[in-house]
């Protein structure tokens, strides 16, 4: 095992150029959920076949997601972090 000495900090997967921080508001259903995004806004986002039966997405868990290019208002999501990984990221300051 090795020991990093930050007291258990983790190098967590930070969004890339077209990624945003997005916190799940409701599940509804069809492999969507309602999200709303670190950037002010509340989008539909879809859960990849990928992520399917793989990666369990409930209420309150903190993704990253994809807006759409072509339609604001959706996105897809790339990443969900652990309940101990959003901690992380809200002592850091980089989500609230």
């Amino acid at each position: 095992m090795s020991d990093d000495g930050d007291g258990g900090r983790k190098n967590l997967r930070m969004p890339e150029d077209d990624e945003v921080f997005a916190t799940v508001t409701d599940m509804l259903g069809a492999n969507r959920v309602q999200v709303r995004c670190a950037d002010g806004q509340e989008r539909t986002a879809r859960i990849p076949g990928k992520m399917q039966k793989r990666v369990w997405i409930r209420e309150d868990d903190v993704v990253l997601v994809s807006p759409w290019d072509w339609q604001d208002e959706k996105a897809d999501i790339t990443w969900r972090y652990e309940k101990s990984d959003a901690d992380q990221l809200r002592e850091e300051g980089h989500i609230q």
